[in-house]
Order: C-alpha cells, then sequence, then structure tokens
C-alpha cells in the first residue's frame, strides 16, 4: 500500500506557547487514519498546518502528498489537490439549499450564469453518494445535523477529494447517525479516499480505523496498528493521558438527602409553532447529594425540559411549576432562576456558554457579578482573584486568567463554563452533555468535580446522549421519547438493554 501523506518533523509556536513540537504523521492511500489525544494535544492545530489554514513558513517542518513535497499557501492550495476538511463547527449557511450549500463559490454556469439544472443533477448524485434522500432545493436549516454532516461530505465530494479530514465528525450526533456516518467512511474507503478522522470517541475508532496516531502536549508518542487485530480503548487512553485509567468514572459513595428540586406537570409549546408540544406534562425529582440522569434520543426534549426550566429559554406556553426546597420558585427568567440557585451549563459552549473573544477572568465572574462588584463597578481585583482560585480548582490550563477563551482547548472551555455556574453557588445543576467533544482524561476531571459537588449536598440533573456515561455517574435515570418521560430506573436497574427497550417500546404517556 502507498503512503498518500507524509507529514514530517512539524513544529508550530503561539507566542509563549509550541503547539506542535516535532510530529509525524504517516497516512497510507485508501485508509481510515486516526488521530487522538487529550483536548490541546495538537491534533486541530496539526490539521489547519495540513490544509493550508496555518499557510507554509508560519511552521517547521515538511509535507509530501501524492510523493512531492507541498508548501500551502491557504485553502485552495490544499483543496486543489483533493485535500478536504470538515470542521467541528459545519460550514453551511442555514438558508441556502443543500445544491447552494455544495456549489458555493464553485457553481457551474453557462456564459457567466449559473446552469442550475447542471446545479441540482449534480447534487442530485452526490446526495445519492452519502445517502441522502432530500431535494438539492432543500434548506440546510430544515435538516438535522446528521443530514447536515452528509451534506458536508457530498461537499467535499464535489471537489474531487483525495484525503477527508473529519474533526469530531459524530460529537454533536445521536447512535443512529453516528453509525451511518462510520459506514459511509467505509463505503468511500472502498472507493479508494483515504481518510483521517480526529475523534474522542475511542469505539468508534475501533469499528472503523486502521491505524491509529496518539498526540500528547504537542508531540507524537505513538503509532498503532490496527488491521492485524483490534487495539484496546485501555492501550489507546494510556498513551493519550499517559497513565493507566483503571476507572472511567470516579469511585463514589452516595449520601442522598431530601428532595430539593422539583418539577411538576411541565408543558412546553415549540417557540415557533405554538400548536407542537415539545415537552409533555413531565415531573421530575432531584434530592441533595443525587445525580438525576436524562436519557434519550436526540429531539426527545431533553434539552428544551432543560432550558424552558432555567428562565424559559427556550419555547412558549410554558405550563407547570418548580419547586427548590419545597417552595414554588419563579423561574419565568434566567435572572430568577439563577437567583433561586439554578444554574444550567448549555451544551453549546461556544454558542451560549462562553463569550469567545473574551478573557477566562470575565467568562468565570459573568453570572455573578455582585460577587465581584462594589457600588455597582467591577473590582479587577476580586475579578481576577476568583477567577484563579477557579483556574486552580478546576485545572484549567491557560498562560493566565485574561486568556482569551476562544483560544482554549474544548476541554478547558468547559471547566471555563462550569466555573461560571459554580460562581453563582447554585443548589441545582443542570449539565447539559457536559462531556461533549471532550477527551477521556479531561472527562475523567469533569465526572471527578461532578462527583465532589454532588458529595457537597448539590443535585445535578445530568443530560447526556452517551448512555455509558449515564450508567456510570448516575444514581437515578429518567428515560425521555418525544416529549415524555416514559421511564425512571435507580442505578442499580439500569442497563444500556433496557434504556433502549423502553425508548422503542414507549406507547403511555406516563412513566412506566
Amino acid at each position: 500500500m502507498s503512503t498518500i501523506l507524509e507529514m514530517r518533523g512539524i513544529t508550530k509556536q503561539f507566542p509563549g506557547v509550541k503547539a506542535l513540537d516535532n510530529v509525524n504523521l504517516r497516512v497510507q492511500a485508501g485508509e481510515i487514519h486516526a488521530v487522538v489525544g487529550e483536548n490541546g494535544a495538537g491534533k486541530s492545530t496539526l490539521m489547519k498546518v495540513l490544509s493550508g489554514v496555518y499557510p507554509h513558513g508560519s511552521y517547521s517542518g515538511e509535507i509530501v502528498f501524492d510523493g512531492q513535497p507541498r508548501a500551502f499557501s491557504g485553502i485552495a492550495d490544499s483543496e486543489h489537490l483533493g485535500i478536504i476538511i470538515i470542521h467541528q463547527e459545519l460550514a453551511l449557511v442555514p438558508l441556502l439549499s443543500i445544491a447552494e450549500n455544495i456549489f458555493l463559490g464553485n457553481e457551474p454556469s453557462r456564459y457567466g450564469v449559473i446552469d442550475w439544472q447542471a446545479c441540482h443533477t449534480r447534487t442530485r448524485a452526490l446526495l445519492d453518494k452519502v445517502g441522502l434522500a432530500e431535494s438539492p432545493t432543500t434548506l440546510i436549516d430544515d435538516l438535522g445535523v446528521g443530514k447536515q454532516q452528509l451534506v458536508e461530505i457530498a461537499k467535499a465530494l464535489s471537489k474531487e477529494v483525495k484525503l477527508l479530514i473529519l474533526d469530531e465528525p459524530t460529537a454533536s450526533l445521536n447512535e443512529t447517525d453516528s453509525d451511518a456516518l462510520l459506514n459511509l467512511l467505509l463505503d468511500l474507503q472502498r472507493q479508494g479516499i483515504a481518510c483521517i478522522l480526529i475523534s474522542h470517541k475511542l469505539n468508534e475508532i475501533a469499528k472503523v480505523a486502521d491505524a491509529v496516531t496518539v498526540l500528547r502536549d504537542g508531540a507524537t508518542v505513538h503509532s498503532l496498528e490496527c488491521r492485524e487485530a483490534p487495539v484496546s480503548e485501555d492501550v489507546i487512553i494510556r498513551h493519550m493521558v499517559g497513565r493507566e485509567m483503571a476507572d472511567r468514572y470516579p469511585r463514589r459513595t452516595p449520601d442522598i438527602g431530601e428532595t430539593v428540586f422539583e418539577v411538576r406537570d411541565w408543558t412546553v409549546h415549540h417557540p415557533l409553532h405554538a400548536d407542537r408540544q415539545v415537552v409533555k406534562g413531565v415531573h421530575l425529582t432531584a434530592r441533595r447529594g443525587e445525580i438525576v440522569g436524562i436519557a434519550g434520543l436526540m429531539g426527545a426534549g431533553r434539552t428544551e425540559l432543560a432550558m424552558s426550566v432555567f428562565g424559559r429559554s427556550y419555547g412558549q406556553r410554558i405550563r407547570g411549576q418548580v419547586l427548590v426546597q419545597g417552595q414554588p420558585v419563579d423561574v419565568s427568567t434566567i435572572q430568577k432562576a439563577i437567583d433561586h440557585g439554578i444554574a444550567y451549563v448549555t451544551e453549546d459552549r461556544k454558542g451560549y456558554g462562553l463569550v469567545l473573544e473574551h478573557g477566562i477572568d470575565h467568562n468565570i465572574t459573568l453570572a455573578h457579578l455582585p460577587g465581584v462588584s462594589r457600588h455597582g463597578v467591577i473590582d479587577a481585583g476580586r475579578e481576577f482573584t476568583v477567577a484563579n482560585e477557579y483556574r486552580r480548582a478546576l485545572g484549567i490550563r491557560c498562560s493566565d486568567v485574561y486568556q482569551t477563551v476562544g483560544n482554549l482547548s474544548g476541554g478547558n472551555q468547559q471547566k471555563v463554563v462550569l466555573s461560571k455556574w459554580l460562581f453563582s453557588q447554585p443548589q441545582v445543576l443542570i449539565l447539559d452533555e457536559p462531556t461533549r467533544g471532550i477527551d477521556v482524561g479531561a472527562k475523567f476531571e469533569i465526572y471527578s468535580l461532578m462527583a465532589g459537588l454532588a458529595a457537597e449536598g448539590r443535585c445535578i440533573v445530568m443530560i447526556s446522549s452517551e448512555m455509558p456515561e449515564l450508567l456510570g455517574m448516575c444514581d437515578r435515570i429518567y428515560v425521555m421519547n418525544e416529549g415524555r418521560f416514559v421511564a425512571e430506573f435507580t442505578a442499580a436497574e439500569a442497563s444500556q438493554e433496557k434504556i433502549m427497550r423502553s425508548i422503542v417500546s414507549a406507547v403511555s404517556p406516563g412513566v412506566r
């Protein structure tokens, strides 16, 4: 098998930080090559070097593609040779059609006028390749995230891709969509297309990867072959974090007390379609020191429930009652929810959780400005002290607390979001996909933090699409389907099979 890509001795420095240190990567033609490592290990930086986002001259080392040394001055240069990168944040225009997105900037034309018939014909052929039945005229905004990923791959195929780079392609997908995407990668492999897959989901890597390169602290630490025999997740984790991880979840002995948080008969209607109920008469309780999970497929209504409870930040025609310490409370605005000790860590940390262009210090204190103010004026010294305390307590890796949050890794961004809400001193912490897009080492740190908060007597409501982490962390699990709770299990009763059986066989509006 011939080598399609070789990156030799790649070193990339930013002011005060060496992001890549003599990294080597070799990809064979037609193989799926996984690149893994903790957040901040240098994976995305390496791919930006390869794709020309960081142009030749801004790094040292050599890139050889298709047998020739390459010096890319921008993305157009790498795409011209068939190197296409699909980022975790999809680069699609929501209010344009599938066809318009696929050929944006590269529209088929005749005599200087866009040839829409050719555009739609070619789009239909590309959609057939990726298994999408939608019309080329369908708006991106009308597609789910899984189908949007397939549109991105169709867009790559339109550019005659030879090497496809996918950065966390399944981070926002449910299990069904993830499986469909991985099967598509195997189909593309059979067509001779090589792929670099960046993912924190090691079970997915085990399913499709032919080889694995492990990065740690900006350097290549190991390369593993998976063709002859599968490589265990434990081996990959050991190389990623530099230590054994005997337990994926911290050991804890729950000390559960009285009910602290209760939601009664909660009903929410869609914010745009008032006749459509997205949450239907839900009843939830969480006790002191308890971690309560909410399982369900994408679209079940879990995030809609959490956001509507947190200051009615989602939905309309909301009915029901929220109680804290047995007393009904007004959660009609976000500030009122915060005042009653409720905090919500969003699943979209970049869109809703952080101000990316601001520093760590400003982000940590944002939800509780009175805590760092005197007479209505922010005390910069107090803000610095608070931010440093949380930096140390949560192990946020940064140059200092003035560092721009947008330049942090995903795991460290998540720690900043958690710090922000912990500073507001909540009694109830709602965590929506708290470990999405972060590596196993950072996940364990988040899990340990959750266990510590529960031990302090806080109650935690955890929404997750990863059933193993619900089973590993939660004392009790609600199962949600089509806006209703359809089952409830204690930790001793719960299993993946029981949860999935509850989802697929749910016919009753009540809890069974």
